[in-house]
């Protein structure tokens, strides 16, 4: 009865990892933010008035913040990438380990 505790803690310990790549992910998300963020005053329009009485464009906003924002986005997305395939190894082995030593472990949860 001795294995079910290790491998309790063998799960636990690949759970720990899977939570810190999404703590790595979640954090790329947030500097992207934070960038768009502070670069918002930049892509306002520049004059308040209307010149030869057009009014300016709401659409012009919105597509210089899109294309900063994919310009961000493009820049990390090695990052992102290989963030993502590691969390869905790691889910992928938890999910294996749970088919292969799930009563081991649930045993050694009933005993405690």
């Amino acid at each position: 009865m001795t294995l079910a505790p290790e491998f309790r803690r063998q799960l636990t310990r690949m759970e720990e990892a899977c939570r810190q790549t999404q703590r790595q992910l979640d954090m790329v998300d947030r500097k992207i933010t934070q960038r768009m963020t502070a670069l918002i005053p930049d892509l306002l329009p520049r004059r308040t008035r209307y010149r030869r009485g057009k009014p300016p464009d709401p659409q012009a906003f919105l597509e210089r913040y899109r294309s900063q924002l994919a310009a961000l986005t493009a820049e990390r997305q090695p990052e992102i990438d290989a963030l993502s395939r590691k969390l869905a190894r790691q889910e992928q082995v938890i999910a294996s380990f749970l088919e292969q030593h799930g009563e081991a472990v649930e045993l050694s949860e009933q005993v405690k």
